[in-house]
């Protein structure tokens, strides 16, 4: 994929719902619900604000919590990616 995020923005792609439950009932698409959670693709290199730069706390493989709403959806080779600032992102997910 070929995007390069500008400033503090951040490229996420919605990981897929389950196709099972934990107790092995298959669910249909109607009742899978994509959930909030996303994998970072590529972030960006952080912007001047007021003089000072953004750190950037996610990297590229990190799975996240953000509003699914939130952002800029676009197409990218087939693949549909999400462009968020990092403050939008609201947690880290952590294995």
């Amino acid at each position: 994929m070929n995007i390069k995020p500008i400033g503090d923005r951040v490229v996420i792609k919605q990981i897929e719902a389950e196709e099972k439950t934990k107790s092995g009932i298959v669910l249909t698409n109607a009742a899978k619900e994509k959930p909030p959670i996303f994998e970072v693709v590529v972030v960006g290199d952080g912007k001047q604000n007021d003089g000072t730069e953004v750190k950037m706390i996610v990297k590229a493989g990190d799975k996240v919590v953000a509003n699914k709403h939130a952002g800029y959806t676009t197409k990218i080779n087939d693949e549909e990616v999400t462009v968020i600032p990092q403050n939008q992102i609201m947690a880290l997910i952590i294995d």
